[in-house]
Parts: structure tokens; C-alpha cells; sequence
């Protein structure tokens, strides 16, 4: 019996957020994190609504940027990079999911190219460190605020491209050099 989330028909959403939903592939993907995928599927198929904490350094690393700066690097890797893997909006910050080993690699590349000062605080997790992932499906039409845990790219295929600390080092230091200051991301509201 498959087990994995299925995603209702399609409903218009009153939310300001467009709905985001993780595929069955993709639910796949994140459940691997875990050291037991079925247990995780099985959850979610019985909740997909409801957000699971998984173990980060082996799928998936997160980098976690504040959320000005954490679009304003979305904005640069898909109009002028290779775009991103997959992306989620919580409490204020954008996770971006990026490949194991890029929590480690990625601060110490900033100190290296002398940037780190440019960059707002990054909250890096890789290996030992968990994530609360967001839900498969988005909130239904019954709940009255965002969810403060959401997808903004969601997973959709079993292996996704992930940006590994090269990428989000050259996204990090293009955002830096438009001239906003950290400060100024730090300031403002969540904006998630």
C-alpha cells in the first residue's frame, strides 16, 4: 500500500501565499533524511499538514538567512544562477536547503573571501543538527493565518539539485555588493 501524502484537488486559497506542496517524490526525498523513511511517510500520510523535525548532513544541509536577504538571493539565483533546490519560509527566515557538507564549508568561505562582515548572520545546520521541515500540504481554507512553517520551493523530484557552499557563497556576496548593509535586513519585519 503507498503510504506517501497525497495532494487534495485544487482549491483557491484566501492565503497571501500562494499553496506549495511537496509531490510524492519529493516527500520521498526529505523522508530519506530520517533513519526511518517509512516511519516519516507513514506520519505524513496519516497528517500531511502537519511539519516533522528531521535530521540535517546527510540529505540535505539548510543554510538560514534572514528574509530580505534570503529573496533577494532566491531573486539572484534564478534570474542569474542555477537557481535553487528546495526553499522554506520560517519564523522570519528563508531555509535553503543546499547539499550535505555546505553548513560546515559555507561560513568558512565567507571569512575566507573576507565577506562574512557583509552577510547578516547566517544559522547554518549539517551534520548533527535537526530542521523543522514544513508540512507536504499547505494549511486548508480553515485556518486564518499563514502557517509560520512553509514551503516557498518544495521539493518535487526524488533527487533534487542541491546549491552546495560555492553557489550560496557567489548568491551570498551578489546580494551583499547591491549595497544593502545587514543591518538593514535585520531591521526589518518577517515579511514570511
Amino acid at each position: 500500500m503507498d503510504t506517501r501524502p497525497r495532494a487534495p484537488r485544487p482549491t483557491r486559497s484566501p492565503s497571501p501565499h500562494p499553496a506549495v506542496r511537496v509531490s510524492p517524490a519529493g516527500a520521498d526525498w526529505l523522508a530519506s533524511a530520517s533513519p526511518f523513511p517509512r516511519s516519516v511517510l507513514a506520519l505524513w500520510a496519516d497528517s500531511p499538514r502537519s511539519p516533522l523535525v528531521l535530521p540535517c548532513g546527510t540529505a540535505f544541509d539548510v543554510i538560514g538567512v534572514p528574509a530580505l536577504f534570503g529573496r533577494r538571493m532566491l531573486d539572484r539565483l534564478w534570474s542569474a544562477g542555477p537557481g535553487s533546490g528546495p526553499v522554506a519560509a520560517q519564523q522570519g527566515r528563508l531555509l535553503l536547503f543546499a547539499a550535505p557538507g555546505t553548513a560546515q564549508r559555507l561560513p568558512a568561505l565567507l571569512r575566507w573571501e573576507e565577506w562574512a562582515e557583509a552577510v547578516p548572520p547566517l544559522l547554518c545546520l549539517g551534520t548533527g543538527d535537526a530542521v523543522t521541515v514544513p508540512a507536504p500540504l499547505p494549511p486548508d481554507e480553515t485556518e486564518p493565518t499563514p502557517p509560520s512553517c512553509r514551503w516557498v520551493v518544495a521539493p518535487d523530484v526524488r533527487r533534487p539539485w542541491l546549491p552546495g557552499p560555492d553557489v550560496l557563497l557567489w548568491a551570498c556576496v551578489r546580494t551583499a555588493r547591491a549595497g544593502l548593509k545587514h543591518t538593514d535586513f535585520l531591521s526589518t519585519g518577517s515579511g514570511c
